[in-house]
């Protein structure tokens, strides 16, 4: 089991962060989950068993690490914070199945790390780079089974939209998972306090990949474009971006069933994918 000295109320978190001399970054966007009931409800999102392996990125004091020690066969931390780290490696030190591995989410290749073994993740993910740590795992993990992840609840719920809400971010995480949201977290459960609300969801990985991982270059390329000028029509964008005909541009669209002066925003996951061959098309003609 975790070290038992770990606290179990917020003003003994404080005092050990005091006496720790540990100071959330701002730079890294941390802030530090302290409420004892949002841990129960993330371990019951992500349905945590003994059976369980999960992967915790960016532990901060060890709160949710001490309750997933407790219910998950085996754990492994992720930690960018050398003070944080040997924080976390103090207090867990000779826990059966507990694993730190000091270094960057952003940067870990999760196949690797798990080394084929099928894995959960759960996390309070930093603000500023919550996103980009959500698209790297989903990227380069093959056994990833779920992910409940804490994110700013505006982020949560752009991941969540549907047309006419889409965003890029929205195409990104549903081309390779479904999300599900679980619950809102308040300001106050935080050590600093955010201004923001903060939302717990699940992202289950799609079984079979909609794009193969070549394709996806050229598919958000085409995103890209059709959403950088989000306050014109889908057909008026992609000819900013690639200076085609618009003929050319209309064509495209309405082969696939879309109405050149409909917004990228109102376009579903399903109608982007449709769409690449026959813009991958256009642009061979154009180019040939």
């Amino acid at each position: 089991m975790a070290d038992r000295r770990l606290p179990a109320r917020k003003r003994d978190w404080l005092r050990l962060f005091a006496d720790l001399d540990i100071q959330p970054s701002k730079g890294r966007g941390q802030n530090f989950l302290l409420d004892p009931d949002v841990i129960t409800d993330i371990l019951k999102a992500a349905k945590v068993c003994r059976d369980d392996v999960v992967v915790e990125i960016g532990p901060g004091g060890g709160i949710l690490t001490d309750a997933l020690v407790q219910r998950a066969g085996r754990v492994t931390a992720i930690e960018i914070d050398p003070v944080l780290a040997a924080h976390i490696r103090s207090a867990f030190a000779g826990v059966p199945g507990f694993a730190l591995v000091e270094g960057d989410a952003l940067a870990v290749s999760y196949d690797e790390l798990m080394r084929g073994q099928p894995f959960k993740i759960a996390a309070n993910l930093p603000y500023s780079v919550g996103t980009a740590i959500i698209q790297r795992f989903l990227e380069t993990s093959s056994t990833l089974t779920s992910a409940t992840v804490m994110v700013q609840r505006e982020v949560g719920e752009r991941m969540l939209a549907e047309p006419p809400q889409m965003s890029i971010l929205s195409v990104a995480v549903q081309l390779m998972a479904t999300p599900r949201a679980d619950f809102i977290v308040p300001p106050e459960s935080f050590w600093p306090s955010p201004k923001i609300e903060s939302m717990v969801l699940t992202l289950i990985p799609r079984p079979e990949p909609l794009l193969p991982s070549t394709e996806r270059p050229d598919f958000f390329r085409l995103v890209n474009a059709g959403f950088r000028h989000k306050r014109k029509n889908i057909a008026n964008s992609l000819q900013d971006e690639s200076r085609l005909p618009k003929a050319l541009i209309n064509e495209a669209l309405t082969t696939v069933g879309i109405d050149p002066v409909r917004r990228a925003q109102t376009l579903a996951l399903e109608e982007w994918l449709a769409l690449l061959p026959a813009w991958q098309a256009v642009l061979l003609s154009h180019t040939a």
